[in-house]
């Protein structure tokens, strides 16, 4: 006697792990990522059931209904449109392993975003924030070195915290990074940063290691990586200590070094490549960011501003 089918949310789930395994494979994405495209493909199926079908029963025509009822709760247009781009990654894979004939989010229109600008700091808040840790003591020296790296590089945080001791070069002042897909790029430091690391190198990092092995280039006092969750926190100390207005996020040196390397001069093209950007588009979100100082300043100094 053959055995029953099983239940379709374990299909579904069976779907959904074999998917994310594929991306691990095809694109080496973090385990971030791949928890993000397993929260939103979990989303959407449980909206499903609403409709009587499962995640991978769902039509073109269930998805504008599903989508419009997720804005109708509040959910916000920029996670739609996320879901959206993971669905339809989902089933082009679910066409590739001729599970089913057709993508039914190919031709499902995405909500309009806003245009969110991201946050940056002024030249003055970041040269608060960097004077802000104690570099007399073996933690405030590594904070102080991790900041500087950061605003001298424009390193994403994950990046940032993932660095190993062979990873950056301070003869040369260069880091170099395994960004998003594993794809790597060199990122030149400059001399301010390369001071620091090597304070930080040479006299904390063996404090803090207290006789301890790793190959973390940024430790904890116990001898562990840092995470991004005590980077974050000690970021918001760092902060409340320089007096700034609104507390930054980990991605806010980020910001400020795109936007102020675009204010001195920067090419476009370079600052793609620095950042690790896939495409010219996503870096073009900092030529706002840059006009926007821009009309700041005139309307302040200028006489008819």
């Amino acid at each position: 006697m053959s055995s029953p089918p099983p239940p379709p949310q374990t299909l579904d789930e069976d779907h959904i792990d074999a998917f994310i395994h594929a991306l691990w494979l095809e694109d080496g994405l973090s385990p971030n990522t791949q928890a993000a495209y397993r929260s939103d493909l979990h989303h959407v199926a449980q909206d499903a059931k609403k409709y009587g079908v499962t995640l991978f029963e769902l039509s073109p025509e269930h998805l504008p209904s599903l989508f419009a009822d997720r804005l109708a709760a509040g959910t916000s247009a920029r996670t739609i449109a996320r879901q959206r781009s993971a669905l339809k990654r989902f089933f082009s894979w679910l066409q590739r392993q001729n599970l089913r004939v057709d993508n039914p989010a190919s031709n499902t229109a995405a909500p309009r975003l806003p245009r969110s600008l991201p946050h940056s700091l002024s030249e003055d808040d970041v040269l608060n924030l960097l004077a802000a840790p104690d570099f007399n003591e073996p933690i405030g020296l590594r904070d102080r070195a991790m900041l500087e790296l950061l605003y001298a590089s424009g390193l994403r945080v994950s990046e940032l915290i993932d660095l190993q001791l062979g990873q950056i070069n301070l003869v040369h002042g260069v880091v170099r990074v395994a960004g998003k897909g594993n794809k790597e790029r060199l990122v030149p430091v400059g001399d301010e940063a390369v001071d620091w690391l090597g304070r930080y190198a040479h006299t904390a990092r063996p404090l803090l290691l207290a006789g301890r092995a790793s190959n973390a280039l940024f430790v904890t006092e116990r001898g562990g990586s840092m995470t991004r969750q005590a980077f974050w926190y000690r970021i918001k100390q760092h902060a409340q200590t320089a007096g700034l207005a609104r507390l930054p996020s980990p991605h806010t040196l980020r910001h400020a070094f795109a936007t102020h390397l675009l204010n001195h001069g920067a090419d476009l093209r370079v600052l793609q490549m620095l950042l690790g950007h896939a495409d010219l588009s996503t870096t073009q979100i900092y030529t706002h960011v840059a006009t926007a100082r821009l009309k700041a300043l005139h309307a302040e100094h200028h006489p008819r501003g």
